[in-house]
């Protein structure tokens, strides 16, 4: 399951998204992970989930591809709806037996959260599925450039952050086969008492820990060995180019926030 992870992958696709300019992209995500706390109501979040399937539509990712990479996020969605749903009083109680107590308010406000979550997944997976690591660090040096004014890193936390999107997949690989490896000798990570699986999970952190650390070590001598000392003096090969399509797309956002915020409760 873990090998089919989604989040940190790219898929080259020949698409509207993919050709798009990685800032217009992470402007789009960011202003989405923003504005999507103005969905409070029905309509709003109908207006989200339009927007994220029009996107999605556009990207050409194929849906048994997202499906197959969304199924291990589902669980923690279901998780945060349960929490709401048993935590939340208000309005009339639907259920009631014993301590548990379930009231109208707690179900709303668990499918609504649970929506917000689950698209906020989907969104933030869109840029990685359409976006090579190397446009995103380009992007985010771009976007951040007046920071460096302040004598912020810019280039080595874009390349930071572009190392840690790459790295994730990886890392999902190496537990997926350390994980067979241990079943094999007869682990157990899926059955038996929590004590026992938390116990099990040891044997799986310390190799996954010290593979992590190997590939550390090689990408640095890898970076060290072609020259690189940061981004003073570096020239880029790839220039990024912000065309009419990534202005129709930024644009497209603006209307959805103004719509949120005229039919928000």
């Amino acid at each position: 399951m873990m090998e089919k992870m989604i989040f940190g992958r790219y898929v080259p696709i020949p698409s509207v998204i993919h050709k798009m300019d990685p800032r217009s992209k992470l402007i789009i995500i960011f202003l989405f992970v923003a504005i999507i706390f103005l969905a409070n109501n029905w309509i709003t979040y109908a207006l989200i989930a339009l927007y994220t399937f029009f996107m999605l539509g556009l990207s050409k990712v194929p849906f048994r591809f997202l499906y197959g990479g969304l199924k291990p996020v589902i669980w923690l969605v279901l998780f945060t709806f349960l929490l709401q749903l048993f935590f939340t009083k208000g309005g009339n109680l639907v259920f009631g037996w014993g301590p548990i107590e379930i009231y109208e308010e707690g179900i709303r406000m668990g499918l609504l959260i649970s929506l917000r979550f689950f698209f906020l997944i989907l969104m933030t997976s869109l840029l990685t599925l359409t976006t090579t690591p190397i446009e995103i660090t380009d992007g985010l040096e771009t976007l951040l450039t007046p920071l460096k004014k302040l004598r912020f890193p810019v280039h080595e936390m874009a390349l930071m952050m572009s190392i840690s999107l790459r790295f994730i997949p990886t890392l999902m690989q190496e537990t997926d086969k350390i994980m067979k490896a241990q079943i094999a000798r007869g682990v157990e990570f899926a059955s038996g008492p929590i004590k026992e699986r938390i116990k099990a999970v040891i044997p799986l952190l310390i190799p996954l820990f010290v593979s992590s650390f190997k590939r550390a070590e090689e990408l640095a001598i890898a970076m060290e060995a072609r020259g690189y000392r940061g981004g003073e003096g570096r020239t880029k090969y790839r220039q990024l180019s912000w065309r009419m399509i990534d202005t129709l797309q930024v644009g497209l956002l603006v209307i959805l926030t103004i719509l949120l915020i005229i039919f928000r409760s």
